[in-house]
C-alpha cells in the first residue's frame, strides 16, 4: 500500500508520526509537499518529524516526499533546473499511483488540491477527509467525482487532539482528544452488516474488516484499499481511533459543527483564547441564539429525511401508516449542544482556534464550511438563522481588516 498525506500542518504531522510508527516499513508513507523545494528540504532536513509530548520527543522517519509543481516524467518544465540527487531518490514518489489519500489542508484548500491528484487516483483509491465544518464531500462529488462508477472510497473522520507546530516537522502533541470516522455508503456493499447480525448478541457486534472485503471477494481490487485505510487507522491507538457507524458519524460532525460555530466565529471576532469566551453573559446569549438556529435546522433536516423514506415506500406499494418519524437525535437538541460547546470551551480554554489563528496570519478561513453550510442547510428547509449569518458576515469583516491597524 502507498499511504499519501496530503496538508502537512500540524495535524497532517502527527497523522503521519502515527501512521509510520504504526504501520510495517514496506508500505510507504508519503508527505505531498505544495512545491518541490519543500520536499527537498523535507530531504535535507532529515526526512523525519517529531511529536512532542508531556515534554517526551519521540521521532518518525523514512518517508517518502511528493509536490505538486513536479512535472511528469519526461516533461520539459523549466522547472525542473537540474537532475536529481541520486542519494535522494528512493525517499521520492513524484507521480507514484496513490492507494490511500489522508487530506489534513483547510477545507477551502482541499477541493482545488485534490483536484491537481486526479490523475493519480482511481475508482479503488480512498479519501479521508479530516476537515473542519461539513460539505466538502458534497463538494467533491458536484465538482470533481462526478461520475459515480468514477470515485473513490470516502472516509469522513474528526479529530480532537490538540497539536500546535513548533518548528517545521516538530509539533507539539497538547491535548489528548479522539479520531472517529466513519466510511461514506455505498449502494453496491454494506460495510456495516456485522451490526445487524442476529447470531450474535446485540451488545457484542461491532464494525468489522470483513464486511468491507475478504481476499476470497471477486471484488477484493476494488475495495483493498479502503479496507487497509480502515486497518490503519485502526492501527494509530495512540490517538485513540475510533471507527463509528455512519449514522452516529452524522450526528458527531454536526456536534462539532455547531461547537465550531461558536467557538471559532467568537474567537475569531473577538481574538481571544477558548477559554476566555463565555466569561461575558453575552456570548451565552450569542451562543444559546446559534444553537436554537442550528438545532431547527437540523431537525428540519431530519424531518425531512423521514418524508424523503415515506414517500420512497409509498412509490413501492409499501403500507406506510406504521412507519416511525425519525426524530432528531438528542445530542443535538439546543440543551445538549449548548452544553457541549462550553465542554469544549473549557477543555481547551488555553487554546487559540484555527480559525482566529488565520486570521492572525491574514489566511483564509474555514467559515463558509461552518457557518455557512449551516446557512444553506437552513435555506434549505426554510430556517430562520439571523445569529449564525451575522456571525458568518463578521468573520469575513475581520478577515478583510488589518491586524492592529494604526489611525
Amino acid at each position: 500500500m502507498q499511504f499519501h498525506v496530503l496538508g502537512l500542518g500540524s495535524i497532517g504531522s502527527l497523522l503521519a508520526h502515527h501512521l509510520r510508527r504504526a504501520i510495517p516499513a514496506e508500505h510507504t508513507i508519503t508527505l505531498i509537499h505544495k512545491f518541490r523545494s519543500a520536499a527537498e528540504e523535507t530531504l535535507a532536513l532529515g526526512n523525519h518529524i517529531r511529536v512532542e509530548r508531556n515534554g517526551i520527543i519521540t521521532t518518525a522517519s523514512d518517508f517518502k516526499v511528493d509536490a505538486f509543481d513536479t512535472p511528469p516524467p519526461n516533461s520539459r518544465s523549466p522547472t525542473v533546473s537540474s537532475p536529481p540527487d541520486p542519494k535522494h531518490e528512493p525517499y521520492r514518489s513524484f507521480h507514484a499511483p496513490i492507494d490511500s489519500l489522508f487530506v489534513t489542508t483547510k477545507a477551502h484548500q482541499a477541493v482545488t488540491a485534490i483536484t491537481k491528484l486526479v490523475p493519480r487516483l482511481s475508482a479503488n483509491s480512498t479519501i479521508v477527509l479530516f476537515q473542519n465544518g461539513m460539505g466538502l464531500h458534497e463538494e467533491l462529488m458536484h465538482r470533481v467525482f462526478q461520475i459515480p462508477e468514477d470515485r473513490p472510497h470516502f472516509v469522513l473522520a474528526s479529530i480532537s487532539h490538540g497539536v500546535f507546530t513548533k518548528a517545521p516537522r516538530h509539533v507539539v502533541h497538547a491535548g489528548t482528544g479522539t479520531v472517529e470516522f466513519g466510511i461514506i455508503p455505498n449502494p453496491t456493499r454494506n460495510y456495516e452488516a456485522s451490526l445487524r447480525d442476529e447470531s450474535v448478541p446485540a451488545y457484542e457486534r461491532q464494525l468489522q474488516l470483513i464486511d468491507i472485503t475478504t481476499p476470497q471477494d471477486p471484488d477484493f481490487t476494488r475495495y483493498r484499499s479502503l479496507r487497509d485505510t480502515i486497518a490503519a487507522l485502526l492501527l494509530l491507538e495512540d490517538l485513540h481511533t475510533v471507527w463509528r457507524p455512519m449514522h452516529e458519524m452524522q450526528v458527531i460532525l454536526r456536534r462539532k459543527l455547531a461547537v465550531n460555530a461558536v467557538i471559532n466565529s467568537l474567537s475569531a471576532i473577538i481574538g481571544c483564547r477558548n477559554g476566555d469566551l463565555f466569561i461575558s453573559p453575552a456570548a451565552h446569549r450569542i451562543m444559546s441564539s446559534i444553537c436554537y438556529e442550528v438545532s431547527q435546522a437540523f431537525n428540519a433536516e431530519y424531518q425531512s429525511g423521514t418524508n424523503d423514506s415515506i414517500e420512497r415506500l409509498k412509490a413501492q406499494g409499501v403500507d406506510v401508516d406504521h412507519v416511525s418519524a425519525m426524530r432528531l437525535p438528542g445530542q443535538l437538541s439546543k440543551t445538549a449542544l449548548e452544553e457541549e460547546v462550553l465542554k469544549v470551551a473549557s477543555a481547551t480554554r488555553g487554546n487559540i482556534s484555527s480559525m482566529l489563528s488565520d486570521i492572525r496570519h491574514g489566511s483564509p478561513t474555514e467559515i463558509d464550511y461552518i457557518n455557512g453550510y449551516l446557512l444553506e442547510l437552513g435555506k434549505m428547509y426554510g430556517v430562520r438563522m439571523p445569529t449564525t449569518a451575522t456571525l458568518l458576515n463578521l468573520v469575513k469583516m475581520r478577515s478583510h481588516i488589518p491586524l492592529d491597524q494604526q489611525f
